[in-house]
């Protein structure tokens, strides 16, 4: 059996991408200001990780204002979802041991 950390995508693995990605996966799009403010990062480094997120092709990036205040709305695509889904869910292979043949030495050790 292959194990599923060949499955992690590398580019949502990073722990800052990763919790963007998981910001926006909860929503259709989100203001930028809202997803720095959750993920706890300055706004020059959620600018960096989401141009890395959106040359993978995983987020879109709109610029409006409201007024004379510009807004930045940050949405994931269609394959910046499944990816996601793809990502998570090969954690969650690893964390229960999807991986582990049986009748291996790791059966019933507790």
């Amino acid at each position: 059996m292959r194990h599923p950390r060949g499955r992690i995508d590398e580019v949502i693995h990073a722990p800052v991408r990763f919790s963007i990605v998981a910001v926006l996966a909860a929503a259709d799009q989100a203001d930028f200001r809202f997803v720095r403010d959750t993920v706890e990062v300055s706004d020059s480094v959620l600018s960096k990780q989401v141009t890395t997120l959106e040359k993978a092709g995983y987020v879109t990036v709109r610029k409006t204002s409201v007024g004379r205040r510009p807004r930045t709305r940050l949405s994931l695509t269609a394959e910046g979802r499944d990816a996601f889904e793809r990502h998570v869910q090969a954690l969650r292979d690893i964390a229960e041991g999807v991986a582990v043949p049986s009748g291996t030495e790791a059966e019933g050790q507790e």
